[in-house]
């Protein structure tokens, strides 16, 4: 009798274990951190930056939502958080609306680099990753490291998981058999990490997308940037790198 009864109780779990273990559709939560701090010891005028430290925190926080489903994937601005030194810790990305058609396998995304705007139509991004045999488990999910570059030379390191099976993660990245919950850019000072996933099926509306600013591809929007800021010397591959994202 007490097999029998064991027996039953697996029978009624084992969807649940299955569902929330292969999920297919969702959303994700991302806490995106900025060392606003490093950010600044980067810049030249080192003792005005100094001055301003010690007057605000060491990081600034910002929440993005991803809604996710065997088609498409949308990522945007989350909840508001309060961000008393945004100019410094948001960075130009503060603001993007990514849309991925995983289908057309393009993408459409929308980027403000300071007072600019811009409405990127480009192809998925094809990166070579470096798989590890490093694991981590986040929100739940075991993951495993990889490690890749943008712009030939900037470290990426991600760790992703294939128990969701949609191949995407924050911003543009993706590309890794799973979907990518956290995210680190060591020379942007910047990580994304998934405080939490959420299993419900996301509604059409959740993927709304309206174009703002002008229309590029994501090559082009790297030469604008190269051309527009290219007096701010150093500082202006730091925006490119942004922009890239």
């Amino acid at each position: 009798m007490k097999y029998i009864l064991f027996v039953m109780i697996l029978l009624v779990l084992s969807p649940v274990v299955v569902s929330a273990q292969y999920l297919a559709q969702g959303k994700i939560e991302y806490e995106r951190k900025v060392n606003i701090h490093r950010q600044m010891e980067d810049m030249d005028n080192n003792e005005f930056f100094e001055r301003i430290k010690s007057q605000i925190p060491k990081f600034t926080t910002a929440y993005f939502d991803m809604y996710f489903n065997t088609s498409k994937i949308i990522y945007k601005p989350g909840k508001e958080t309060e961000n008393p030194f945004k100019m410094f810790g948001g960075g130009p990305a503060t603001d993007n609306v990514v849309l991925t058609d995983l289908t057309q396998r393009t993408v459409l995304a929308n980027k403000q680099i300071y007072d600019q705007k811009f409405s990127v139509h480009d192809s998925m991004r094809q990166m070579q990753w470096k798989i590890t045999d490093e694991i981590r488990t986040i929100a739940n999910y075991k993951c495993r490291k990889a490690v890749s570059k943008i712009c030939d030379t900037v470290y990426v390191v991600a760790f992703y998981t294939d128990d969701i099976l949609v191949s995407g993660g924050p911003e543009m990245f993706g590309g890794l058999p799973g979907m990518i919950l956290e995210l680190a850019v060591p020379r942007l000072y910047t990580t994304w990490v998934a405080s939490k996933v959420d299993i419900a099926s996301p509604k059409e509306t959740d993927f709304a997308f309206t174009e703002k600013g002008k229309k590029v591809t994501q090559q082009e929007l790297n030469e604008s940037l190269a051309n527009s800021l290219k007096a701010w010397g150093k500082f202006a591959q730091r925006n490119i790198w942004w922009s890239v994202l």
